[in-house]
């Protein structure tokens, strides 16, 4: 067996239409699919990033809070591959968003930050 890379990473959030909004019209993900599914009461958005991999945004009632933040067993964090660690920081300031200082990555030397999805997921921005 040989993993090819990542496929997708599902998301849920607690507010779908916030959620919807931040990650295609601030993020510009690319929306691929919507789908409402009224068994479940939940929606699934389908998001694709410039290299082919997917973000999942699913909605489900009464889901519960992350537990901890960042330190929570499970995913730690997302990081998003910028071009500009800088620009990119400015942008999402633009959009009221709050963005940590930048730092550098002491084992490559590449410039990385963090920043919060509407749920306070724990969101990273690293230079290629």
């Amino acid at each position: 067996m040989q993993l090819l890379g990542i496929h997708h990473v599902a998301i849920i959030c607690s507010n779908y239409s916030r959620s919807k909004h931040f990650y295609s019209e601030i993020l510009k993900l690319t929306i691929i699919n919507e789908h409402y599914r009224a068994q479940r009461q939940s929606y699934k958005l389908d998001l694709a990033l410039p290299d082919g991999s997917q973000l999942e945004l699913f909605s489900f009632n009464d889901a519960p809070s992350r537990p901890s933040y960042p330190e929570a067993q499970g995913l730690r964090h997302l990081a998003f591959k910028v071009k500009s660690v800088e620009n990119s920081k400015t942008y999402l300031e633009s959009h009221g968003i709050d963005v940590e200082e930048i730092r550098i990555d002491e084992i490559t030397g590449k410039k990385f930050t963090f920043f919060a999805d509407p749920d306070d997921l724990p969101l990273e921005l690293y230079a290629l």
